[in-house]
């Protein structure tokens, strides 16, 4: 009679991974790890071994397309060594010269006797993991769909006599998608390698089935380094919602709390839109600045700016971020759209406020962003599922949006205005002959705001938000005119924003 409890999970080397299987892969079964050359499947396997290994289980690494040597070199370019794992190079007799046949088909042969191999030698080791890389040269051997189901169905039966967990390779060359064998597994994991234009290729993986056990579906980003298997388990919103405290957060300059009707709220997104130069990153920059005097941690991540540049801003302002990077109030990020995959952006955003307790998380800019995956509607969703996020862990998030055009006619290069909770619209002026910032907030879902436009100036001491400004002309075509005395405006050095 089969047993009703759950089966005991075994796991796989990579953190991520097992969260995404929810605790690894059930024991004494067999699974598919598929995906075309270059994905990933060996050093994954690799990697399930040796965490074996750690836990005192015996493992097999039976090879049919790679020698022993290639195995060895290809774990150590990782810092791994293979030692204490049983390797079993097993070479098709197809692809021995001396022993190759024209009599009997191979199916009646060759695959046969490759399979009998495979359980002569897990019955001298006796192992409780085994990886068998890979399945398309059994497929080859047999030439037979019905000849090689047989075989496989066979070869899963006695590893489940032998209480053995198994993990099979399948590189996907042969014909029909080669998914025949999904009903014989209990678990399938696809991997999936997508070339970009320009920049390095995107890995991710799915789970695609798993019997009788919880896992999380849809595409998860994956990276392999020197050393590790990095993978991000897409972002689920409602599995997040610890409890915080409600209020409001100051920017420390009175005239921008006033203009937000009294500051921005915990738990809500913030963008602040304008052209290029106009201040955008400079007043999410105060604000940065302000959650740190309140003791608080802030993480910025930027895709346009350098560090340098960021030091150089905030000295204008009087932050001291690099004091404030190496005591650790501040995590600043340089995100390359060209490398980084959304899936490791939205992870590296999660450490920052679950490991190290962000409260404030700038992103600068989504333009950049939009770079690192160019479908737009998964763009949109997966940021929404971030904003959520951030949002059920009572963050003030502010995004920063550079619209196209300096003056005239500026453009939104993406509508997302709608999953912001505040929108800060910030436009160059002309008065007096000279060229101004000005400010206004022209969306506060969470309270009251002020209707009116100020003006904003850059000091090396600091910024600094003026008093109400009524005396405009054609503030909806973009390029606000000022009309009034220049007794109103702010006075001072202006430097660019």
């Amino acid at each position: 009679m089969p047993d009703p409890r759950p089966a005991e999970k075994i796991r796989t080397g990579i953190p991520e991974f097992d969260m995404i299987l929810r605790g690894g892969l059930p024991r004494e079964r067999l699974h598919l790890l598929e995906g075309a050359p270059g994905t990933g499947k060996t050093t994954i396997a690799t990697q399930f071994l040796l965490r074996g290994r750690e836990d005192g289980r015996r493992g097999l690494y039976i090879t049919l397309s790679e020698s022993v040597q290639e195995l060895g070199a290809s774990a150590a370019s990782h810092g791994w060594s293979l030692d204490g794992i049983g390797l079993f190079e097993l070479v098709p007799l197809e692809a021995r010269l001396d022993r190759q046949q024209s009599v009997l088909y191979p199916s009646e042969v060759e695959l046969g006797e490759t399979m009998r191999l495979i359980i002569e030698r897990i019955e001298t080791d006796d192992p409780e993991l085994v990886v068998i890389d890979s399945l398309s040269e059994l497929r080859l051997l047999a030439q037979d769909q019905l000849a090689y189901r047989r075989q496989i169905l066979t070869l899963k039966r006695f590893l489940q006599g032998r209480r053995c967990t198994a993990l099979v390779l399948d590189d996907l060359t042969g014909p029909n998608g080669v998914r025949e064998l999904h009903s014989l597994m209990h678990s399938v994991v696809s991997l999936e390698q997508i070339e970009r234009s320009f920049g390095a290729a995107r890995r991710r993986l799915r789970i695609a089935k798993m019997r009788g056990a919880e896992y999380q579906s849809g595409w998860h980003d994956f990276a392999i380094t020197a050393g590790d298997v990095l993978i991000f388990p897409s972002l689920i919103a409602e599995e997040h919602q610890p409890e915080f405290e409600a209020g409001t957060v100051s920017s420390g300059l009175s005239g921008l709390d006033e203009l937000l009707g009294g500051g921005l709220t915990r738990g809500t997104t913030t963008m602040l839109l304008g052209p290029s130069g106009v201040g955008k990153s400079s007043v999410a920059l105060q604000y940065v600045a302000a959650a740190m005097d309140r003791g608080e941690r802030a993480a910025f991540f930027s895709f346009d700016e350098t560090y340098e540049t960021l030091v150089q801003r905030s000295r204008a302002l009087g932050v001291d971020v690099e004091e404030a990077m190496a005591t650790g109030r501040l995590g600043w990020e340089r995100a390359n759209p060209s490398r980084l995959s959304p899936g490791e952006f939205v992870w590296q955003v999660r450490q920052q406020v679950e490991a190290r307790g962000a409260r404030v998380v700038v992103i600068d800019s989504l333009n950049s962003y939009l770079a690192t995956m160019p479908e737009e509607t998964a763009l949109i969703l997966q940021m929404h599922e971030l904003l959520t996020y951030l949002n059920n862990q009572g963050v003030v998030t502010i995004l920063i949006l550079a619209q196209q055009g300096v003056v005239g006619n500026v453009q939104n290069p993406v509508d997302l205005s709608f999953m912001s909770d505040t929108v800060v619209l910030l436009r160059f002026f002309e008065a007096g002959g000279e060229v101004r910032k000005a400010i206004s907030v022209v969306k506060k879902r969470t309270g009251v705001h002020e209707l009116s436009i100020r003006e904003f100036r850059l000091f090396p001491d600091g910024m600094q938000v003026g008093p109400r400004l009524i005396d405009f002309r054609g503030v909806l075509t973009g390029v606000p005119a000022y009309g009034g005395t220049k007794d109103a405006l702010l006075s001072g050095r202006n430097e660019a924003g």
